[in-house]
């Protein structure tokens, strides 16, 4: 059975990058979300295999919504994506439980590499 992901970012365009990605790659999309509130309920509603998520939106950010989704489901299984030069921020999710990040531009190879990895 296909792993089901759930895609956050606040651009359509990069989720559809990543679900064009995933897709040819043997993927399950289980749904989408455009901030980190709505990625919360969405995790709790769809019970994804894995999440990847945006750091930078707005309503709420990728890492708060991280530290929400692993109070919720402490195995939960999330990889940040972010632009270059958000470090900083990269290590934040890191500490805060992601599995790993993946950089904007996305080279398919990487975000693959990035799951196949995080679902183990």
């Amino acid at each position: 059975m296909a792993h089901k992901i759930l895609i956050v970012d606040d651009a359509a365009f990069m989720r559809m990058m990543i679900k064009d990605i995933l897709t040819k790659n043997g993927f399950e999309i289980a749904g989408e979300a455009n901030d980190g509130a709505q990625a919360v309920e969405k995790y709790k509603e769809l019970s994804p295999d894995l999440v990847t998520m945006d750091i930078t939106m707005p309503e709420m950010d990728g890492i708060t919504a991280l530290k929400e989704i692993k109070k919720f489901d402490p195995n939960a299984k999330v990889i940040m994506c972010s632009a270059m030069g958000q470090q900083a921020m990269v290590i934040d999710a890191i500490q805060a439980g992601a599995k790993d990040f993946i950089v904007k531009p996305f080279q398919a190879d990487r975000v693959i590499e990035a799951i196949k990895k995080t679902i183990g």
